[in-house]
């Protein structure tokens, strides 16, 4: 190889732009990264009382705890034989749990980095999701089963079975009162968490709910309301309250990957592998607006208690956007593959990603 050849190896997948004075830069607009993993990172997360303490982890079997404001890293949590997929912190952000596709779940304990419980199960973990009022973790699987546990303790609570194919998304309602999850086998079922049972069930055998399986889901701040979409890019709104369907959502040519209500405006998003977001009016069952990203969408999200959107890519930028305006106000570029996951600042001054490329990246407004 000679020297351009490896030079254009090195830049590979990065976007170039040129200064004024012709020379030509790599384009970052990040402020901080961290490096470590050396293989795709599939999950990231903020403490929630702590939005600079960033948890990682990824295709190196590895999770890492660090500082976004300097990229230092303060824990190393080991101990998965297979990737980690899915990462959250505690409501209090005591404790950090990690799912790996070796269907383990460990929990470390945030202010010493030690591990308190170590748990299995369920085959093949998709998410992992904490109570939002104490220390119990939900884990839906690709087996169709979710379980729940007592942390840090690690005692089995219950499984919750009803679902006929994975579980590909799942949470408790933010008031803690009710457990909704979607599956492949076009079913969402709203549980009772305290004593498994389904409460109300929805399927594909009703012509008005989807038809093809179900890939994601969100519940409003309030918790009456959730928005489930599907691999053919339909969503439906339903009432959690009553189990039934409110709303049919279409306007996509592909499948939904991710879910997000606005904390103050009657308003849901649903992005798509078509490259689009769809900006939906949950009170009149309108459609808003139309957004784009130059590929597929992985990850939506809007800021706590405003009306900010965020969303990833496989086009390999972070986007900021306007609800109210449908106006693009940010874009982040610095990635060289796509973003698989990000999370935002309770502000909304700051993003964190997840990337292919192996890197996590800080954008700052």
């Amino acid at each position: 190889m000679d020297e351009s050849e490896d030079e254009a190896a090195a830049l590979e997948g990065y976007e170039l732009r040129e200064t004024e004075d012709e020379m030509i830069e790599l384009v970052d607009d990040s402020v901080q990264g961290f490096f470590e993993h050396g293989e795709p990172v599939y999950a990231i997360a903020m403490h929630p009382k702590d939005n600079s303490i960033v948890v990682s982890g990824g295709g190196d079997d590895k999770s890492y705890v660090w500082r976004a404001t300097t990229g230092e890293k303060l824990y190393e949590l080991g101990g998965h034989t297979d990737s980690v997929v899915a990462l959250a912190y505690s409501v209090q952000g005591d404790y950090v749990a990690s799912a790996g596709m070796d269907g383990h779940i460990r929990v470390w304990a945030m202010e010493t980095g030690e591990l308190c419980a170590d748990v299995d199960g369920p085959d093949d973990v998709v998410w992992i999701n904490w109570h939002p009022k104490g220390n119990v973790l939900l884990a839906g699987a690709n087996d169709a089963t979710i379980w729940m546990w007592a942390m840090p303790s690690g005692k089995f609570m219950n499984v919750f079975n009803g679902h006929a194919g994975p579980v590909t998304a799942g949470c408790f309602t933010p008031d803690g009162k009710k457990i909704v999850s979607v599956s492949e086998d076009t079913s969402m079922i709203i549980w009772d968490p305290k004593t498994a049972a389904a409460l109300y069930r929805l399927s594909g055998d009703d012509a008005r709910f989807h038809a093809d399986g179900i890939t994601s889901l969100a519940v409003n701040k309030d918790s009456s309301l959730v928005i489930s979409g599907d691999m053919e890019g339909k969503a439906r709104l339903i009432n959690v309250v009553n189990g039934t369907i409110v709303a049919a959502f279409e306007n996509h040519a592909d499948s939904i990957e991710s879910i997000a209500f606005c904390d103050v405006l009657a308003l849901a998003a649903t992005g798509s592998v078509d490259g689009t977001i769809s900006i939906w009016d949950t009170q009149t069952h309108r459609l808003r607006a139309t957004l784009h990203h130059e590929d597929a969408i992985i990850k939506v999200c809007f800021v706590k208690n405003a009306p900010f959107l965020v969303s990833c890519s496989a086009d390999k930028t972070v986007k900021m956007w306007d609800a109210r305006t449908s106006e693009c106000v940010k874009t982040w570029k610095g990635h060289r593959d796509a973003i698989l996951d990000f999370a935002v600042s309770d502000d909304g001054q700051a993003v964190v990603t997840a990337s292919d490329d192996g890197h996590c990246l800080v954008f700052r407004v």
